[in-house]
């Protein structure tokens, strides 16, 4: 069966960034997704229509075909106050390099990473962590299937069911023995921007 809307598809990948391997999924426990229903970069998905098992991918994005250009404005200033657990400012997570959840205007959870920390504010990094990145997909079609009716309608993994009111995330919570498959690494917000 050849990839088309509303397959399911399994695929195992390393993805390059400035010639080193920062993610992958390997054969024995693939990415898998519902094609064409905006889990996955749309210019990657595009790339591997078609394809059936046993194909293998080499796919190239531009950042503006990725995770986009790192935007100055999503780079802020935030009072130490912010970061205050239990009437306690938490020094030891304000580590320039440090990742931190942060909650954004709806509920949802994006990393920030710590630039700076002075004595009142700290700089956070809210872009992507590959914002501004060339991302280069190797992979290999592992599995391609029909979607069933209930897959269709709660999800692969019934992150429709569990969604925040916008189409839920996509992969295993976040887990998929090493590679980024949940909203929590791949999107800003629970279901609008995980791809």
């Amino acid at each position: 069966m050849k990839i088309a809307p509303n397959s399911v598809v399994e695929f195992s990948y390393e993805l390059e960034v400035d010639g080193q391997v920062v993610d992958q999924c390997p054969k024995e426990h693939p990415l898998d997704y519902i094609h064409a229903t905006g889990s996955l970069l749309p210019k990657l998905e595009a790339a591997i229509e078609g394809m059936e098992p046993g194909d293998r991918f080499d796919v190239t994005l531009s950042p503006a075909d990725g995770y986009g250009e790192v935007d100055p404005k999503r780079i802020i200033d935030l009072p130490k106050a912010a970061f205050e657990v239990n009437g306690e400012i938490r020094e030891d997570l304000l580590v320039p390099g440090n990742t931190i959840p942060m909650m954004n205007s709806m509920g949802g959870v994006i990393p920030g990473v710590v630039l700076e920390v002075s004595e009142d504010t700290v700089k956070m990094d809210l872009n992507h962590q590959m914002a501004g990145k060339t991302l280069h997909f190797i992979g290999e079609i592992v599995s391609v299937r029909e979607a069933t009716e209930k897959e269709l309608t709660e999800g692969l993994h019934g992150e429709y069911v569990h969604s925040c009111g916008c189409g839920g995330c996509h992969g295993h919570d976040g887990d998929c023995g090493g590679c980024e498959g949940g909203c929590g690494e791949h999107g800003d917000d629970c279901g609008c921007g995980c791809h």
